[in-house]
């Protein structure tokens, strides 16, 4: 079977690109930098590394607290921004009288919610609210395990992503969905009336746009997709929820609770100018070349913006695959059976130091279902990216974060954040981009992509989405590991008065403040 696997149909084309000709050759700020960003006070836990003992931060503009996930100690711990940028716990609020732990948080006007899996996790899980001192409102209960929540920019509600993993044995996969809390003005008077669930029953008898992976053994559409990561429209009345492993995105109408729709994102070309990648860990150096290779955007993080009169949704594309004791769909290059009629040179591609160690998906690419396959879909896209509400691809950041970092910082290339472990992620996500903020400085917007393995924080103007523009890479430092969640904190919020970005590193269990400061245009 002759198949061309370099003319599929459901790659998206790429408007706006960035070169990296364009950079200052010896610095990880650009040439036209506007912003700089500089680190101020430090949280550090007691917890071993590797806990994630940091997760998502959240920030009250009041009490100029922040409020952040503690995985290892299950808990939410507060701490105050001082006016220097410091951080300083001041109390730690247990979650397990509510569940196994909190995914989540987010605060709106002095509303603490925390999004709480069961300790079962396929059973319903609670988002459970807080004043900022701590202390106890309510608690209502949502769908399987709650990964995120949100409250909308009007505060009148909570969105609650449900992703509703398997169970290991995969006998049990309860159905992802998205609770739509109505908040009153007094929360200890809400009820479990204040709760609708935004389900996708209604897909299972839908035909999916092309390129929407279903991959779990015996499971229907609603069973399969799984909500990761809500985004909420300026005006409060539309979502936009990410459905990582699925590689799509879903449209939520608020107020009626409802999934409006579902588009896919369609794949990389990775054998296209542009987008080329290291995919070894074997070759002892840095190669980022073509592939014949697809990537899968697959986001974790999205956040919306506006310009001038329309919508833009901003991803960062993490990838990630199904891999349970009861299934997975993850294997490497070099165990594939590929058809030699699309691959005549397999055998040198599967060597361990060319494509052979990349790790792909078994769950689509063989395409006449013989058992060889035709083309071979990686996980995520190294990159973030712009959609219009369409689901359009208007901007990806190409393999501009391979190439910063290869350039500016090669010993840390693919690490897991040291020269110790350099080069060890090229044969599963790069540098994997996973968390990310929007925010606005002296009228222009940036985008700030926290990059999970390699470590440091990506940062780009994306005010015009048809001329973004790369800012800096901030790489972090030895104490600093693998951000997970960023929030965005405007000048006049600010504990210092200037712009900040709170970060929250998992591994390391540190949350750090980092001043954003103005630059003279060069």
């Amino acid at each position: 079977m002759k198949i061309n696997i370099f003319k599929k149909k459901l790659l998206p084309v790429v408007i706006a690109t960035f070169s990296l000709s364009t950079m200052a050759a010896s610095s990880h700020l650009s040439a036209n930098s506007q912003i700089d960003l500089q680190p101020l006070g430090t949280y550090k836990t007691n917890q071993p590394l590797f806990t994630s003992a940091q997760e998502i931060v959240a920030f009250d503009k009041q009490s100029k607290r922040l409020f952040v996930v503690n995985g290892g100690a299950k808990t939410i711990d507060i701490l105050k921004a001082g006016h220097d940028g410091s951080l300083l716990l001041i109390k730690q609020v247990d979650i397990t009288p509510y569940g196994k732990a909190a995914n989540s948080v987010s605060v709106h006007h002095g509303v603490v919610a925390a999004a709480v899996q069961n300790n079962n996790k396929q059973q319903p899980g609670q988002v459970v609210f807080f004043n900022v001192d701590g202390e106890f409102l309510n608690k209502l209960t949502v769908g399987a395990q709650p990964d995120m929540v949100t409250f909308t920019p009007n505060g009148k509600f909570a969105l609650v992503a449900n992703e509703g993993e398997p169970s290991d044995d995969y006998s049990i996969d309860p159905e992802g969905s998205v609770s739509v809390v109505r908040m009153l003005r007094d929360v200890k008077l809400m009820t479990q009336n204040n709760v609708k669930t935004a389900d996708f029953k209604e897909f299972n008898k839908r035909n999916l746009p092309k390129g929407i992976k279903i991959s779990g053994p015996g499971a229907s559409v609603a069973q399969d997709l799984e909500p990761e990561y809500i985004t909420v429209s300026e005006d409060s009345e539309t979502a936009w929820v990410t459905l990582q492993e699925n590689n799509a995105i879903a449209e939520i109408d608020i107020a009626d609770a409802e999934i409006e729709k579902i588009f896919s994102l369609g794949f990389k070309d990775h054998s296209l100018p542009g987008n080329e990648l290291d995919v070894s860990n074997k070759d002892g150096k840095i190669n980022i070349k073509n592939w014949p290779v697809f990537g899968a955007y697959q986001p974790d993080s999205i956040a919306a913006y506006q310009h001038g009169s329309k919508t833009y949704l901003v991803t960062a594309n993490e990838g990630d695959g199904r891999d349970y004791p009861g299934h997975s769909e993850e294997t490497r290059v070099m165990n594939l059976s590929l058809n030699p009629e699309v691959f005549p040179d397999a055998q040198t591609l599967q060597l361990p130091e060319n494509l052979g160690r990349l790790k792909v998906t078994t769950a689509i690419g063989d395409v006449d279902k013989d058992g060889y396959f035709e083309e071979l879909y990686s996980y995520g896209a190294r990159s973030f990216s712009i959609w219009n509400e369409s689901g359009q691809l208007i901007f990806d950041s190409a393999n501009d974060f391979e190439k910063i970092i290869a350039r500016d910082f090669p010993g840390r290339f693919n690490s897991q954040g040291s020269h110790k472990s350099f080069d060890s992620r090229s044969d599963d996500k790069g540098p994997e981009p996973e968390a990310l903020a929007l925010g606005k400085v002296a009228g222009r917007t940036y985008a700030f992509i926290g990059l999970e393995r390699v470590g440091g924080i990506m940062v780009y103007d994306i005010t015009n989405p048809l001329k973004v523009k790369f800012i800096q890479y901030q790489p972090g430092n030895s104490t600093d590991i693998s951000p997970e969640g960023i929030k965005f904190i405007s000048a006049k919020d600010s504990p210092t008065g200037k712009p900040v970005l709170a970060v929250a590193f998992e591994a390391s269990g540190t949350t750090t403040l980092f001043e954003i400061n103005r630059t003279a245009r060069k």
